[in-house]
């Protein structure tokens, strides 16, 4: 029973009931840590005040957050009450529900059970509450998956493809939540079988260093960027140990790292191809930032540095280096 108002001799204050969409806010807040349920009975508004204040098993945002939201708002009256009970949810998880329902736009059709059971299973597997707004914010079709036909191929794919064990799944998908919305068959195993071809054995960093290569298209990733390697001029057994040396290769943009990246090099370093063989992590650093003014440095003082030292030293160790060569000199 709500407690409307406080009856004093000669006085009433009266209190407005709490809206339906609270309501089921103190009713989902009050739930236990194990589990995220939503058809809790409604507390007393003292012990909802309590609640909210204290409760913070979903997010760490203060409750006014949750007052100001549009769905109390007279303007959304129209919506359906489990819509906003839908919305209400993926806020207290951390989820920006307007963009959520954007990416995801079958996310305004389906039900609340469906959302609280994919919520369960992702605990089930080792995944934490204080984890879901990430991931739900990076790939909110998550929240729309069948479990059966979805979401448990990917855990039997770390299981058994990457021999991650169940303590871990935790690990690699908050490394990369797009696993969880990657084909087993059609993305996952053919890229897994296409990097051990080229050599990538160690398959513990594949699922907890670089998982993010296993969610690449091969055909529209991967081989594209070790062609555009190849063609460059190295060999293709060069350019192969190169993206093993440094995985990351793959994930850069031909356009906005490879090619102005590789201009400079040739054009302005005028640097060798063995020296890129030999350091692919050249790639890695910005060109802006780092590239372009610690080798127009060297320049100006007519120097002679290897790229891993003049990229891979810190700011004071690259000073330091400057002043140590300028003395060799003298």
């Amino acid at each position: 029973m709500f407690i409307v108002g406080i009856i004093k001799p000669h006085f009433f204050y009266p209190t407005p009931p709490p809206p339906p969409a609270a309501a089921m806010l103190a009713a989902t807040v009050a739930c236990s840590p194990s589990s995220v349920t939503f058809s809790c009975s409604p507390k007393p508004s003292a012990e909802l005040e309590q609640q909210q204040s204290n409760n913070n098993l979903l997010t760490g945002k203060p409750k006014t957050l949750l007052h100001t939201n549009p769905l109390y708002q007279t303007t959304h009256a129209n919506l359906s009450f489990e819509f906003k009970e839908k919305i209400l949810c993926l806020e207290i998880m951390g989820v920006n529900s307007g963009r959520a329902l954007a990416q995801n736009p079958s996310l305004r059709t389906v039900s609340l059970h469906s959302i609280h059971e994919i919520v369960t299973f992702l605990q089930s597997k080792g995944i934490h509450l204080k984890d879901l707004g990430r991931i739900f914010g990076m790939c909110p079709s998550i929240l729309t998956s069948r479990i059966k036909s979805d979401l448990d191929p990917v855990f039997d794919f770390l299981s058994s493809d990457l021999k991650v064990p169940d303590q871990n799944y935790r690990k690699a998908v908050n490394k990369c939540p797009r696993l969880l919305v990657s084909s087993v068959r059609d993305q996952l195993k053919p890229a897994l079988f296409y990097l051990r071809r080229l050599g990538f054995r160690d398959v513990h960093a594949l699922a907890y260093q670089d998982p993010i290569l296993l969610v690449s298209s091969v055909e529209k990733t991967l081989i594209p960027k070790l062609d555009f390697l190849v063609g460059l001029g190295f060999s293709k057994a060069d350019a192969v140990a190169m993206v093993l040396r440094c995985p990351a290769l793959f994930t850069f943009s031909i356009e906005n790292n490879f090619k102005p990246k590789f201009e400079y090099f040739r054009e302005e370093i005028e640097g060798k191809l063995d020296e890129i063989k030999e350091f692919p992590q050249y790639f890695s650093f910005s060109l802006e930032n780092k590239i372009k003014p610690r080798h127009m440095e060297v320049v100006q003082r007519r120097l002679n540095i290897p790229l891993p030292l003049m990229l891979k030293t810190t700011d004071d160790e690259f000073r330091e280096l400057l002043l140590i060569k300028q003395h060799i000199l003298k």
